[in-house]
């Protein structure tokens, strides 16, 4: 069985920020990600990294403001987002999969609770 928590969401003024964690228990898997949820909307695909090949995979909205890291030995799965936007405002999911990197949800066997950020202008 494996369980990922997140943390690290909260307040963040635009222009701002965040690093959020994903902390993995269980058997080690091939894909960590991130995806998020904003208000009213379906949830999306951030990044994703592949941890023993380290190869990532960015959601264009945010390839130039976030980096994808950590993951490989059961290790925790980071997501710095630099130069935060009020679009950014969401739900942020972590996620993990067996397979290759994917930006598709049905890809990933294993979810997180969520952690809420904020970006307030």
């Amino acid at each position: 069985q494996v369980q990922l928590v997140e943390s690290g969401g909260g307040l963040v003024q635009a222009g701002g920020s965040l690093r959020l964690s994903c902390t993995p228990s269980g058997r080690t898997l091939r894909t960590y990600a991130w995806f998020r949820r904003a208000p009213g909307k379906e949830r999306e695909f951030v990044a994703a990294l592949d941890g023993g090949y380290g190869t990532s995979l960015y959601a264009d909205s945010v390839k130039a403001r976030c980096i994808i890291s950590g993951g490989s030995a059961r290790s925790t799965v980071y997501l710095q987002l630099n130069n935060l936007k009020r679009e950014d405002t969401a739900v942020y999911y972590c996620a993990a999969s067996s397979r290759p990197p994917s930006n598709r949800e049905a890809d990933y066997d294993y979810w997180g609770q969520g952690t809420q950020v904020t970006v307030s202008s």
